[in-house]
């Protein structure tokens, strides 16, 4: 109990003390205590209640009297004031009367200076708005003669000077608004302009180009006289540095010669003479200005991209004439004529990775179209014509700085093309040379016609000039003629080596090199295909050979030829040699071979008219007739081979009679032929001996002993062997080094003695009333048919062993 009202009092002071709407945790905690303690603190407060009331009391008590006084005081003041209020209305209502009319005078002075103030501001406005109208003005009036760049200025300032100081004008909103679209007008304008001026260049761009690759022209073959006067040598670097072309890089200066009075004059033209360029400058400038610049250059780029595709593109009948070629060339000098230009005179507008990015895709195009249309010229004149564009072509645009070295490794390309096209010409006019060709050694009547042979063929030969008139050359008249085509050859292929920047060691290299595909190829297919046609004979091919001697020897006159020229001497080290050795040698070899083959041809011709009684029981006691034919038409042949080299002569004679001997053998062993009687034989060794006679005459100088005569050894051997019926010494002797018929083969003696068994069976059934009377060829039968068994044995021996 005692415990609780020190707490009421502290719940108290804190009530009084704090803000009763934060009370309330206050009062909770009465709650809170002990039972009964809201009783007693409602005591409590009850207590506290009075207390304050008897203070209260004690207040007022003591300020009572202090109160009445002062409403004593404030009753007296009030009836001064009822005085001083009338006193202070009476003021103020004469002061009313008196002000009045300074009132009405003092609104007239404001409502003056406001007019004066009003109109002050109107003048200050109209002096900032004039300068802007003014130069709204002068903008329309610019518009309006086509003065777009300093439209461009004025609406600059405008923007940035001008329509500032007056943009709360409706007027000026109505400037503003349209200046952007005034703008786009001059873009647009600007922009119509540059395409007519991307189609202006097109159009003049083959002019341009042409008249570029003229002036370049003119600059070398200038540079080559002006060489030439200084005695440099042909064979030298053709290569001069090349500077540019034009006096002013921001100048294209074109140059064009005209007539007048009888007077030339030349007159120099500017890039403008052909093609107005200030649209390309005033757009550039106008979106330069405008902030565009990026924009445009894009547009211009992309813009020429394309119509350097178009001028890429070449016509499909270009391959057909030169000026095909001539109109591609000055299209596309005209286009980097006018980028170069561009270049020069702008700044950013296409920079120099952009041309060179621009070049290397167009020299990319422009090689494969050539490699394409190249490829269809099949006139060696169109193919030079072609090359010297290309050597201009590339000479010019060098002038402007653009790499041209694989145009020129292009030209090789062409140079192997052009050289393919000569040698399908030079192979036509060799066929017609070998045509016209009689084949026979040249007459010549006398000196004159000597000497004009041998201008135009190097021969020499001392036994020959000691000849009196008239004589004859041993080659026909193709010589010459194969020789002076060779030559002009050589200079053709000359024409395209000229102008390519090689060195004269180069130039002698490319010649010798074509100049060998000639004689190995073209001219050796002519004279390969010449030997094998069919209407040429012995005496032809006899010719051919030594035409090809004769040419051969002069290949060193040719390398000579090449050497003054090229002015090369021919002891260079990487001089390259011509092959005309081989070349001729190997023609040779196929005339020989095709004369080995025609007369082989020639004895089967008469082996075929042979015909031979098989069963005759004697001999006619001569040779027969097709084989003296054969004789005779043989040293008819060999007589002329007397012009031929020995050896050739000789292997010729050998091969036609091993042929010979080995067509008479293969007539014997003719399948076919079943039956011959030794009366045929006794025939066909009357045969063989007019061939060994004939062998053993020397038909053609130079053969050693009997040395021609063993081509018929093995029939000689195999008759002797019948005719001697000496069957008992081959078959002792059968095998021995010594032996008498060593050349005879067991199973050729075998077929043929089987063959003669036969015709003896059918001679002895014809004539069997006397059969038994013919006791010796009965006995004959008996001996044959035992000579039969061993000769099989040994064959069948041979077989076993191999």
């Amino acid at each position: 109990m005692a415990d609780s009202l020190p707490e009421h009092d502290r719940i108290l002071q804190e009530i009084e003390s704090t803000d009763t709407a934060c009370v309330g945790p206050t009062l909770r905690s009465v709650y809170d205590d002990q039972p009964n303690a809201h009783q007693r603190f409602m005591e409590k407060l009850d207590a506290c209640i009075r207390n304050h009331d008897r203070e209260i009391e004690k207040m007022c008590n003591f300020h009572h009297q202090g109160f009445v006084d002062a409403i004593t005081e404030l009753l007296k003041v009030r009836a001064d004031a009822e005085k001083l209020k009338v006193q202070v209305t009476d003021t103020n209502r004469r002061l009313q009367d008196a002000g009045k009319e300074v009132i009405a005078q003092t609104e007239e002075i404001i409502r003056c200076r406001v007019q004066q103030r009003n109109i002050t501001t109107v003048v200050e406005k109209l002096q900032l708005c004039l300068p802007v109208l003014e130069m709204y003005s002068k903008l329309k009036e610019q518009m309006n003669v086509k003065r777009y760049y300093s439209a461009l200025k004025t609406m600059e300032q405008l923007e940035n000077l001008y329509l500032p100081r007056v943009s709360q004008y409706r007027f000026c909103q109505i400037m503003i608004e349209n200046l952007p679209k005034l703008r786009e007008e001059i873009k647009e304008i600007s922009m119509s302009d540059l395409k007519d001026f991307l189609e202006s260049i097109r159009k003049h761009s083959d002019r341009i180009g042409e008249t570029a690759m003229k002036q370049a022209q003119q600059q070398k073959t200038f540079s080559t006289t002006l060489q030439k006067q200084n005695n440099v040598n042909y064979g030298r670097n053709m290569h001069l540095g090349r500077s540019r072309i034009w006096e002013s890089k921001n100048e294209i200066t074109l140059k064009r010669t005209f007539e007048e009075d009888d007077e030339h004059e030349e007159e120099v033209l500017t890039a403008q003479d052909l093609v107005d360029f200030s649209p390309v400058y005033r757009c550039l400038h106008i979106y330069s200005v405008l902030g565009d610049g990026e924009i445009f250059e894009n547009y211009y780029r992309k813009q020429r991209r394309k119509q350097a595709r178009l001028v890429l593109q070449p016509q499909s009948s270009m391959h057909e004439t030169v000026e095909g070629y001539r109109r591609y060339f000055s299209q596309i000098v005209g286009f980097f004529v006018v980028e170069d230009h561009i270049l020069h005179v702008t700044q950013g507008l296409v920079t120099r990775t952009y041309t060179d990015e621009l070049w290397n895709m167009a020299l990319s195009k422009i090689i494969a179209v050539l490699r394409t249309h190249s490829s269809y010229c099949s006139d060696p004149d169109l193919v030079l014509e072609l090359k010297n564009l290309i050597v201009v072509f590339a000479d010019t645009l060098q002038g402007y700085g653009f790499p041209v070295n694989r145009l020129f490794d292009l030209l090789f390309e062409i140079r192997d093309q052009y050289n393919e096209t000569l040698l399908k010409k030079w192979s036509g006019l060799f066929r017609d040379i070998f045509e016209a060709d009689n084949y026979s050694p040249i007459p010549v009547a006398n000196e004159e016609e000597y000497k004009i042979v041998i201008s135009k063929f190097p021969f020499q030969d001392p036994e020959l000039d000691k000849q009196s008139f008239p004589k004859k050359l041993p080659m026909s008249q193709s010589v010459p003629q194969i020789y002076i085509q060779v030559k002009e050859f050589i200079y053709a292929s000359l024409k395209f080596s000229e102008s390519l920047h090689r060195s004269s060691t180069e130039i002698d290299d490319m010649l010798r090199k074509s100049t060998n595909l000639l004689l190995t190829r073209t001219l050796s297919s002519c004279l390969q295909n010449l030997i094998k046609k069919p209407h040429i004979g012995l005496t032809e091919l006899v010719q051919i050979i030594i035409n090809t001697t004769h040419l051969e020897q002069a290949c060193k006159y040719l390398e000579d030829f090449i050497s003054n020229i090229t002015n090369i001497s021919q002891v260079t080290v990487h001089t390259a040699r011509l092959y005309g050795l081989s070349t001729f040698k190997d023609a040779r070899h196929a005339a020989e071979g095709e004369i080995y083959t025609k007369l082989n041809q020639k004895i089967d011709e008469f082996i075929q008219i042979a015909d031979y009684d098989w069963t005759m029981s004697e001999s006619d006691g001569r040779a027969s007739g097709y084989l003296m034919d054969l004789i005779n038409f043989l040293r008819s042949t060999f007589q002329v081979f007397t012009h031929l080299p020995g050896k050739v002569a000789q292997t010729a004679c050998m091969s036609a009679c091993q042929h010979l001997s080995t067509s008479l053998m293969q007539m014997l062993l003719d399948s076919e032929l079943k039956q011959i009687s030794m009366g045929a034989i006794q025939q066909f060794n009357l045969d063989v001996i007019q061939c060994e006679l004939f062998a053993s005459s020397e038909p053609v100088p130079g053969f050693q002993g009997d040395t021609l005569q063993l081509a018929f050894i093995d029939l000689r051997q195999l008759l002797d062997l019948f005719m001697v019926w000496d069957w008992s010494t081959y078959l002792a002797d059968y095998g021995q080094a010594t032996s008498k018929y060593l050349r005879v083969n067991p199973s050729t003696a075998l077929t043929l003695l089987e063959k003669v068994h036969r015709g003896m069976r059918d001679s002895s059934k014809k004539n069997n009333i006397f059969a038994q009377f013919r006791k010796n060829d009965r006995d004959k039968q008996k001996l044959i048919e035992t000579v039969v068994k061993q000769l099989r044995s040994l064959v069948n021996g041979m077989s076993q062993h191999t």
